[in-house]
Parts: C-alpha cells; structure tokens; sequence
C-alpha cells in the first residue's frame, strides 16, 4: 500500500514509521530483525531502508603507488525489503539516490522493486563521497533529486529510457522525499530550497519526510512556508533522539541543524552517556507528543540501527 494511503486511512490518527540502516557487509539480516522487532508492537505501517553508495579507498601497493578501490560498506537495501515485507507484512520503503547510480542503473533498480511488489520509494539525491567536495554525479545519473523523481514518474506513465518498446508495463511508485525546514546545507536560503521542493512535487512526488530538528517551532514554520507555495503533499515530521556527548557537535557539523540551549544545557550537565541517551528520550516525548497534538499525520523515527530508546519513547507516545 502506498504511504498516502496509510495516511489517508488512519483518518487523521497520527502514524508510527521509523527508518533502519542496512547492517554492515558480513552481519547478519538477523542484526536488523533484532531491532525492528521491539518496535512492531505500536505498528509500523511502513518502515524505511536507507541506501548507501559505493565509498572509495586508497590502498598502497608494494612499488608505494596507491591503488583505488571501490567498497560499498552497506549494501542489501533491496534484499532487506523484501525480508521484511516477507517477514512483517508491513511496506518496506527503499531509499534510491542520485549517487553512484546512472539513469540506466536507476530504472533496473526500479523494476526489481515493482517485481518485488514495493510500493514507495523516497528519492533523493544523496551526499558526496568523501573523497568530493562537492556532490558529483555519474555520467549518465542524475543531478538533482527532482530529476529523479521525474524519471520515477516516467515509468509510473510506462515510459522507459528505451523508447522503443511496445506494450512497456506502467509501475505504480508513490514517491517520498526530503524536506529540510532548516534548508538544506547547500541551498542559499529556505525560500531558495522551497522552490526546489515544490518542483519535486510537480514532477510527481506525493509525500515529504523532513530532516530530523530538536526544535517544533522550525517544522510549524517550515509547513506553514510550504503551505503557502501552494505544497499540499502530507509533510512527515523526522525526529532522532539524542544518545551522546559527541552528537552535540556531530549533529549541527554533519546535518547543519540547529540545537537549542535548552537541550544542549541539559546534556552537557549530565555525567555519562546513559544520562545523556534519557535526555534525548524525554526531548523527543515532548517533541512527538506537541507534534500529535498539531495533528501531524505521522511521527517518523531514525533509528540509526538501535530501538531502544525509540521503543521507549514511542511506548509514551503512542
């Protein structure tokens, strides 16, 4: 089922959604089980699965010349969907990126995702790699997620890259993607970064997940600028607690959102990470729990591979 139908039937009950991380190349799919399990009990009508591109590293061979090699860390996306649609009964949603992807490598993705009867995607145009500075595309890829997402909703019309074919079959895809109510890293400012995501929407996206924030009154304000560029898509609030010390710089560096005093008062005083991963439970309770009262349609959780804090908070909430 798509994820503007689960939102459309829950009849204005907020939802429960979270996003795991696919586990490290040699772990087990049971690592993953492990951690979706605690959280099916406030079902999930969907959980999402995030991609991970190709990294590239150095190694030094004897003669003392470097040798690059290309190492995908995470891979599985696609297989770790189909376990859990199987396993759960619940939607799986992939995340398909930009990156490390031609426009060739896009529509194969996708029509093993329509054999595997997956119904979401979210697109995206995802980071550099860490050798880049800057986001470089394939030669063939795309360089935007708005771009992306048109081709997605080309073979949702039956139109393939090859258009030559008779007959081609149409997938039915409800495409996601990310909105930032801080503005993305890149843009030049929040209006800037609106415009863009309204083109998303045009070119056939049905539903936004925004970018994780500590602060509610950034998401209402960021809904209500939407709102009034004539964006009608449902906008999912993201949320992530805090768990330690280091993420009171890690999070502002690596995602470029802000922490508010209060919060980053309240964790500097504490004396280990145990108390520190409490505070970031009872933030986010209070967080989701004004979230649902604002009638949000659902309360998106990332987990980054670990549930049980959002086991914790989500028996609070829901």
């Amino acid at each position: 089922m798509k994820v503007t139908e689960h939102i459309k039937n829950a009849n204005g009950k907020t939802l429960f959604s979270f996003e795991i991380l696919p586990p490290l190349k040699g772990q087990h799919i049971q690592s993953i089980f492990n951690n979706i399990d605690p959280l099916m009990e406030f079902n999930p009508p969907f959980i999402d699965v995030t991609y991970h591109r190709e990294e590239y590293i150095y190694k030094e061979l004897e003669n003392g010349l470097l040798k690059k090699q290309v190492v995908k860390k995470r891979p599985g996306t696609v297989g770790i969907c189909a376990a859990i649609q199987n396993k759960y009964q619940v939607d799986a949603v992939p995340h398909i990126l930009c990156g490390g992807f031609t426009k060739e490598d896009t529509e194969n993705f996708l029509i093993d995702l329509d054999f595997l009867g997956i119904d979401n995607v979210v697109a995206l145009r995802g980071d550099a790699v860490k050798s880049e500075t800057y986001f470089k595309p394939e030669k063939d890829g795309h360089k935007y997620a708005s771009e992306l997402v048109s081709q997605i909703q080309s073979l949702n019309n039956g139109k393939y890259l090859d258009d030559e074919l008779q007959n081609s079959s149409q997938t039915n895809f409800c495409i996601g993607v990310a909105g930032y109510p801080e503005k993305h890293m890149e843009a030049p400012s929040l209006d800037s970064d609106i415009h863009f995501l309204k083109k998303k929407i045009k070119n056939g996206a049905t539903y936004i997940v925004t970018q994780m924030f500590f602060d509610n009154q950034k998401y209402f304000d960021f809904v209500a600028k939407c709102r009034a560029e004539g964006i009608t898509a449902p906008i999912i609030p993201g949320l992530k607690p805090i768990s330690t010390k280091k993420q009171l710089n890690l999070i502002p560096h690596r995602f470029k959102v802000d922490l508010p005093d209060d919060l980053i008062m309240n964790v500097v005083k504490c004396k280990d990470n145990s108390e520190v991963r409490q505070v970031g439970i009872e933030w986010c309770i209070h967080q989701s729990k004004e979230l649902i009262k604002a009638g949000v349609p659902l309360l998106h959780y990332y987990s980054m591979g670990k549930s049980t804090n959002i086991q914790q908070i989500a028996k609070e909430v829901f």
